[in-house]
């Protein structure tokens, strides 16, 4: 009896000690960093002034196929009042996306909304940016100089067939300084 008393001790601690080991398996470390600047750059155009950018009308027949895109609209997003100790900025565009495309801006639905298009947003060398990541970093120039920060869109074929109608997206925006 006392072995066996003595066997289900052993085995109870073994399995006490397996377990313990199985639940610190699954630890690790986040480090934060960060710093509190006293002021940032001012924003031109801000949630209170939006920066309306239109990109015309195009025909249907100016898609050739999946992927397909019209001519970049250029539009410049203004930071001015750059204190020195920030010298560059990123831009990071935000808004609903595409079904078909995640990395471009879905149109606002609606009655007679076209379909089977997107707006695709570009960067000053107009590489195509996704949405919710960053845009490379811009220098900055500090004061009252105001800085533009050169950009694009245009519609971008999604689907396989496009209906007409109108093609209207909202995109936010955030500033990340370096």
């Amino acid at each position: 009896m006392r072995k066996r008393v003595s066997g289900i001790f052993i085995a109870t601690a073994l399995c006490c000690s397996v377990s313990a080991w199985a639940a610190n398996s699954g630890e690790g470390q986040i480090n934060f960093t960060g710093e509190i600047i006293d002021s940032a750059c001012q924003v031109v155009n801000g949630v209170s002034s939006p920066l309306d950018v239109s990109l015309g009308k195009v025909s249907q027949t100016a898609f050739t196929g999946s992927g397909s895109t019209t001519a970049t609209t250029r539009f410049d997003i203004q930071l001015k009042d750059c204190p020195e100790t920030i010298t560059s900025a990123a831009i990071t565009f935000g808004g609903s996306a595409d079904s078909s495309n995640a990395n471009v801006l879905a149109i606002t639905p609606g009655t007679g909304a076209a379909t089977g298009v997107g707006i695709q947003l570009l960067d000053k060398s107009e590489s195509p940016l996704s949405l919710y990541t960053s845009s490379t970093a811009y220098p900055l120039q500090s004061g009252t100089t105001t800085n533009d920060l050169v950009f694009g869109a245009r519609y971008i074929q999604t689907g396989s067939t496009i209906t007409a109608g109108p093609a209207n997206a909202v995109s936010t925006f955030t500033v990340m300084y370096n």
